[in-house]
C-alpha cells in the first residue's frame, strides 16, 4: 500500500499541519524539513497530485500550444521551456496546432478543460478570439515568438523588424544592391519583410517585385521554389535574405541543385542559429534568435502571473537578436 501523509506523521512525530505546509511548498523549520525529507525517502512517499490540486486549486501543469511541432524552432523552444518549468516544479502538456486555426481553438479549450495553471502559445493566426475560453476561465496566457491583435496578453518576441533591417543593411554595406527576400505572411515573416523594406529605403535602393517572394507560411518548399525562380532570372540577385530557418533549408537545397555557388555567385543571410549554420559549408551568416531567453522569459512572466495574481498590466518584451557572421556573404563592387 502506498505511503500516506499519516505515515509521515507517525515516522517523524510532527503534526499534520507542518507536514502539509512543507508538501505544499511552505517554509518549515530546518530540523523539521530534514525529518520530513528523510521520511519521504524512507517511505517512498508520492503526493496525491489530484487531491492536492483540489486544495490548492492548482495542477502544477502548464499547457504549451505550439503552432507546428515539426519545425526545429518549436522543438528547441519546447526544450528550453520544459527545463525551466521543471526547475520550478511544474510539468508541461504539449498541444500541436499543426498550423490549423480550428485545431488551435480546440487545443485552448482542451487546456482549459484540463485545468492547467497557465498557457504558453506560439499562435498560428493574428486574431485573439480563440483565447477567450482561457481568458474567461482566468487562466493566464503568454504569447511566444508572435503577437495577436489584442493587448490583453503578455508577449515575448524578438525585435523582428530591427533584426531584418540590420541583416539587410549588412548586405548593403558589403556592396550588394540587387537584394532579394523570401518571407512568409505569418507574423514574423511580415515583420522581417518590413525591416528589409526599411533598410532598402534608407539606402535609396529600389525594391524589385521579381526579387520578392512570399508564402502563406514558413516552409522548406517556399524557400526551394522561390530560390529556383530567383536563380532562373536573367539578372539574378547578388544576395538573398531568408526570413526563417525552414525557408533557408529550401533555399540551400535549390542552390545545391544548381551550378550556383555561395557566396561567389549569391550571398545568403538566414534566421536562427540551429543545426544548419553549424554544418553548412560555407558557414551560414544568420540572425540568431535568443531561444533560451525567449522561453525562460515567457515562463518567468507566466509563473509570476500564476503565483502573484494579475495586478500588473500585460507585458510586451522585445528581445535583441544578434547578427552572427559566417562565410555566406561576400563583398561586391
Amino acid at each position: 500500500m502506498a505511503a500516506t501523509i499519516k505515515d509521515i506523521k507517525a515516522e517523524t512525530g510532527l503534526g499534520l499541519a507542518t507536514i502539509s505546509k512543507f508538501l505544499n511548498g511552505g517554509n518549515v523549520r530546518a530540523e523539521n524539513r530534514v525529518k520530513i525529507e528523510e521520511a519521504i525517502k524512507k517511505l517512498d512517499y508520492h503526493p496525491n497530485e489530484t487531491a492536492r490540486s483540489l486544495v490548492t486549486k492548482r495542477t502544477k501543469t502548464i499547457g504549451f500550444v505550439v503552432n507546428n511541432i515539426s519545425i526545429s524552432f518549436s522543438g528547441v523552444l519546447l526544450q528550453h521551456a520544459s527545463a525551466y518549468l521543471h526547475s520550478r516544479g511544474y510539468g508541461m502538456m504539449i498541444c500541436d496546432s499543426n498550423c490549423d486555426k480550428k485545431q488551435e481553438e480546440e487545443n485552448i479549450r482542451f487546456c482549459v478543460e484540463k485545468q492547467v495553471d497557465g498557457i504558453l502559445i506560439t499562435p498560428t493566426g493574428k486574431d485573439a478570439d480563440f483565447l477567450q475560453p482561457a481568458e474567461k476561465a482566468g487562466i493566464p496566457v503568454v504569447l511566444l515568438d508572435r503577437e495577436v491583435r489584442s493587448d490583453h496578453f503578455d508577449c515575448v518576441t524578438i525585435d523582428n523588424r530591427n533584426a531584418a533591417e540590420r541583416a539587410a543593411h549588412d548586405l548593403i554595406k558589403r556592396g550588394h544592391r540587387r537584394i532579394a527576400m523570401i518571407h512568409s505572411e505569418e507574423y514574423t515573416g511580415r515583420e522581417r519583410y518590413e525591416g528589409y523594406l526599411a533598410a532598402m529605403e534608407k539606402a535609396g535602393l529600389k525594391v524589385l517585385p521579381e526579387y520578392i517572394y512570399a508564402g502563406e507560411m514558413h516552409s522548406p518548399e517556399l524557400g526551394y521554389e522561390s530560390m529556383k525562380k530567383l536563380l532562373s532570372l536573367k539578372e539574378r540577385p547578388t544576395a538573398v535574405l531568408s526570413s526563417n530557418y525552414e525557408v533557408s533549408l529550401g533555399v540551400i537545397m535549390a542552390i545545391h541543385e544548381s551550378d550556383i555557388r555561395c557566396p561567389e555567385d549569391v550571398s545568403l543571410i538566414g534566421f536562427d542559429e540551429l543545426i544548419l549554420p553549424m554544418v553548412l559549408n560555407p558557414k551560414l551568416t544568420v540572425v540568431a534568435q535568443p531561444m533560451e531567453e525567449i522561453a525562460s522569459e515567457g515562463v518567468r512572466i507566466l509563473l509570476k502571473r500564476i503565483e502573484e495574481g494579475k495586478g500588473v498590466p500585460p507585458q510586451r518584451v522585445s528581445l535583441y537578436a544578434a547578427l552572427k557572421d559566417g562565410d555566406s556573404v561576400r563583398n561586391v563592387g
